[in-house]
């Protein structure tokens, strides 16, 4: 957690009138019980007693009466100047702490976002909600109580020890003793409890997981009818959780009635003893008092030590699982002299390019080298794991080569930065994702300063002018989460309306026709022909009527180029494409 606290470097004046606050407080606090002890000793004892007495720089007489609604009403002004800076202080630590979870959820926003893919597969997304939201609230809340309790618990405990010295020294060894008991008792729950919130955080992932998996798959289970499989699977995560979290309880549970037990038995003896003295004419009454006062601050103060040591284990393992991710360097960092590219064009430009997962046997693509030009449209085919999609996704670098160079416009994108390399691109992925919101801002996702006409005018292209307008709203007409209330076929073709916006040097399409039907398909490709002329389109396809009207078509075979050229040259020199074509085209299609 201490490596989180530099996150707290400008609320450092808040700390300041927070830990001044909290001293002032806790004077007031061992201020009264010496008022308390006057009160007794020389109000209602000696009440009938007309004598002179030093009050606040004043010498005079005064009857027991006098000296009670003096001291009284001194008493709670102390009081009232106590509970006003507990307030503050109070309002002051929320505050803080809120603002520090804040920036917390800022930090690994931010850090998520520039990781490369294999960091998210390193992680899963279940664990990365879980670590920006149930993490940094276990952080908050301590830092609440660090500020407040944990703040006020020793110098309440420590003052106390001195005024109960001050008061009379011989029952002190009362405290002697209590103190180290109470230490031990708080140290031995730590030791148990520890290990068991570090897996009440893995067990709240294991939860998110399975809740997430089955409420975006709900689909594929209610098609398979396997309702009740997922409802065994999220009762074992839970029982899991609830049996961990029984165990912790019970734990903390032993730690209250022992601490109570003790600060009862301390109490008794600070009597027994206390009252012994006084009967023998060593002790006052008022004295008494005080000290049992003092003893209750300091039996409170280790009290309430106990309460943030309950609460710290655990947010010391959410403070490590938040550090995971803050800490974690991405693989793919921009250069600290960034190239700027200020050619326009998008030539595109493979050199030997191979690439290997991490932990993977062989490589993904491997020797991979060929051209892509502006006004020309080259198509990638190939089998299922030929690596057609791994090979695109070094181009915006979303993964970054293992051999070789892949360039833009003559540079390598290793030496641009992600942004520049990345503004060249309109990416249509392979997995089309749509935002909740409504079909304008989807389509201006990929433009923010875009137009009304040219979010119209990319919808045309795309060929969504047909459903949009056929919809109540409109482009006013609002998408759900994750695109559920849209078709396949028109959540591709919002995709690409998205993509169009933007205008982009480069163009690349990953299967982005797979839910299209065929006539749609061949209406856009002949609309993208007219809108892409000056541009680089890169198209991956399975069908082959798709492609075999690109200028260029590259045949992945196992990672490896198996071939590269025109629909006609392929089909006689590339055995790969040749069995590709015949499954799916008839013998008339191919004449």
């Amino acid at each position: 957690m201490i490596k989180l606290f530099r996150f707290l470097k400008q609320y450092t004046v808040n700390i300041i009138i927070i830990v001044l606050l909290v001293f002032t407080q806790v004077i007031a606090n061992l201020y009264l019980p010496t008022l308390m002890a006057d009160i007794v000793d020389k109000g209602i004892v000696q009440k009938d007693v007309v004598q002179t007495i030093s009050f606040l720089g004043y010498n005079g007489e005064y009857s027991g009466v006098d000296y009670i609604l003096r001291i009284g009403g001194l008493m709670l002004l102390v009081s009232l100047g106590g509970a006003i800076c507990s307030i503050i202080a109070s309002f002051l630590s929320s505050r803080t702490a809120i603002g520090f979870a804040k920036i917390i959820r800022n930090k690994l926003f931010t850090k998520v976002e520039s990781f490369s893919l294999n960091e998210f597969d390193k992680f899963g997304t279940a664990t990365l909600i879980t670590r920006t939201t149930n993490d940094v609230t276990q952080v908050q809340s301590v830092t609440i109580m660090m500020f407040s309790i944990a703040l006020f618990a020793p110098l309440t405990a420590l003052g106390g020890v001195v005024m109960a010295l001050r008061e009379n020294v011989t029952l002190t060894w009362i405290f002697a003793l209590v103190i180290p008991l109470l230490a031990v008792i708080i140290g031995l729950t730590l030791k148990f409890a520890m290990p068991l919130f570090k897996l009440m955080q893995v067990k709240i992932d294991k939860l998110n997981l399975v809740l997430r998996e089955s409420l975006t798959g709900i689909r594929v289970v209610r098609a398979f009818n396997r309702i009740n499989t997922e409802k065994v699977r999220f009762d074992d995560a839970n029982k899991d959780l609830m049996n961990n979290a029984i165990k912790v309880n019970k734990i903390m549970a032993i730690l209250m009635p022992i601490m109570m037990f003790i600060m009862n038995a301390t109490t008794v003896a600070v009597i027994w003893f206390g009252s012994i003295r006084i009967d023998s004419g060593n002790m006052e009454v008022g004295s008494l008092i005080a000290f049992m006062q003092y003893g209750m601050q300091i039996l409170f103060g280790f009290l309430m030590l106990g309460m943030v040591f309950i609460m710290i284990p655990r947010a010391q393992a959410s403070a490590v699982r938040i550090n995971e991710v803050l800490d974690m360097e991405s693989e793919i960092v921009d250069p600290k002299n960034p190239l700027l590219n200020e050619n326009e064009g998008g030539y595109v430009e493979f050199k030997d390019v191979s690439f290997s997962y991490p932990g993977a046997e062989q490589e993904a693509i491997s020797n991979i080298s060929f051209s892509a030009k502006p006004g020309e449209v080259t198509a990638i085919i190939g089998g299922t794991g030929s690596g057609k999609s791994t090979l695109i996704n070094m181009i915006p670098r979303f993964y970054d080569v293992t051999n070789g160079s892949v360039l833009v416009d003559g540079i390598d994108v290793r030496e641009m930065s992600q942004e520049s390399i990345r503004a060249k691109i309109g990416f249509v992925p392979q997995k089309t994702v749509l935002f909740s919101g409504t079909i304008a801002e989807n389509i201006k996702y990929g433009k923010d300063e875009a137009s009304m006409e040219e979010i119209k005018h990319a919808a045309e292209v795309a060929q969504a002018t047909d459903f949009i307008n056929g919809m109540d709203d409109g482009y006013e007409h609002l998408i759900a989460q994750g695109g559920t209330n849209v078709s396949g076929g028109q959540k591709q073709r919002l995709s690409i309306a998205r993509a169009l916006v933007r205008k982009p040097e480069i163009y690349i399409f990953d299967d982005s026709f797979s839910a299209l039907d065929f006539k749609t398909d061949a209406r856009l490709r002949a609309a993208l022909k007219k809108e892409t002329v000056k541009s680089t389109v890169i198209l991956v396809a399975q069908r082959v009527a798709t492609v075999m009207d690109a200028d260029r078509i590259i045949v992945l075979d196992e990672g490896q180029i198996a071939g590269i050229g025109t629909h006609k040259e392929l089909l006689n020199s590339c055995k790969v494409y040749s069995e590709i074509v015949s499954s799916q085209l008839s013998e008339e299609e191919l004449s």
